[in-house]
């Protein structure tokens, strides 16, 4: 995870209390190593092999969400603190532009100067209630100049405009599909039809375009199926055997599965902890291996062409 906007004298990876809320220190670096990419997936779901029913309810909860809904939850989830003043960041741009941009680049991402996406200066801020003094005395030992003759106001909207460039690069709520609707509906479908039939019938995508909000979710429902909950159809999950050194003979859905130990469900709803000792052995058979293959080889015109086949099955 990730998290910005803390205070710069804490400790790194110190967790403190301050002003009624829980701050986590984390690397600034793990930013720009770019881990919110899978923050998405941290909300909405648990491991892909034996996520819970909560994890699946999370996910499609999470799928179904609203971009503004999903931004919001990917801010609380990443602690971006509050959400950028987006006419103040409009105003900042110019100004920015104008002040700092020939040294830390026009997006705040560096040039001759350090990106201050990173910046301690700039995740420890919230409103510019540090930014805009910081900017009024500079770092003049380090090359950079005060903007001492800059009113309060301009400071703040410079500061607004680095939330801003904080959450374009870290929330990934905010991104927007404008258009995936962009493949050949006829090649789309002489792809399902030659390698998607030997395993589906036409039975599974009948209506399949209206059981999905927005060709974004159809999209990523046909290319990595989401698992359904013990109380739905099971013919996704993943059914495991495990037989033990003493004899011991365990058969389910695999609910939670690692290097360590592996959680069975049986028919009866009693649920298995078997640790994976020396001896034990595991089978474990997966529905959706053919998927994880298919991925491997799917281009991009192959998804858009498919989405696009899939679209006009209402």
């Amino acid at each position: 995870m990730i998290a910005s906007r803390l205070p710069s004298d804490a400790s790194k990876g110190q967790i403190e209390k301050g002003d009624g809320e829980m701050r986590v220190w984390v690397l600034p670096a793990l930013l720009a190593a770019g881990l919110v990419v899978l923050a998405e997936v941290a909300i909405g779901q648990e491991m892909q092999t034996g996520g819970s029913q909560s994890g699946i309810q999370q996910q499609t909860a999470y799928q179904s969400m609203t971009p503004e809904q999903r931004a919001a939850a990917t801010r609380a989830f990443l602690g971006l603190g509050p959400e950028p003043d987006k006419a103040a960041a409009a105003r900042g741009t110019l100004l920015f532009q104008q002040s700092c941009a020939f040294c830390h680049g026009p997006q705040a991402r560096g040039a001759t100067g350090t990106s201050l996406i990173t910046s301690d200066e700039v995740l420890a801020d919230d409103r510019g209630e540090h930014l805009v003094l910081f900017l009024k005395r500079g770092r003049p030992e380090k090359g950079m100049p005060a903007f001492a003759t800059m009113s309060d106001d301009q400071l703040t909207d410079i500061a607004e405009f680095l939330h801003m460039q904080v959450e374009e690069v870290a929330n990934r709520g905010t991104y927007r599909v404008l258009n995936i609707l962009v493949g050949n509906a006829a090649q789309g479908q002489a792809y399902v039809t030659k390698r998607c039939m030997s395993c589906h019938t036409a039975e599974t995508f009948a209506h399949i375009g209206s059981r999905f909000r927005s060709p974004e979710q159809l999209q990523r429902g046909w290319v990595w199926p989401a698992r359904p909950n013990g109380s739905e159809d099971s013919s996704q999950a993943i059914v495991g055997i495990v037989k033990t050194p003493h004899g011991g003979t365990f058969a389910g859905r695999v609910t939670q599965v690692s290097d360590f130990r592996i959680t069975l469900v049986d028919l009866a709803g009693v649920a298995h902890v078997v640790d994976r000792e020396p001896g034990v052995t595991v089978q474990m058979k997966e529905p959706l291996a053919a998927h994880q293959e298919m991925i491997t080889t799917l281009t991009n015109d192959d998804m858009h062409n498919v989405t696009a086949y899939l679209e006009t099955l209402k």
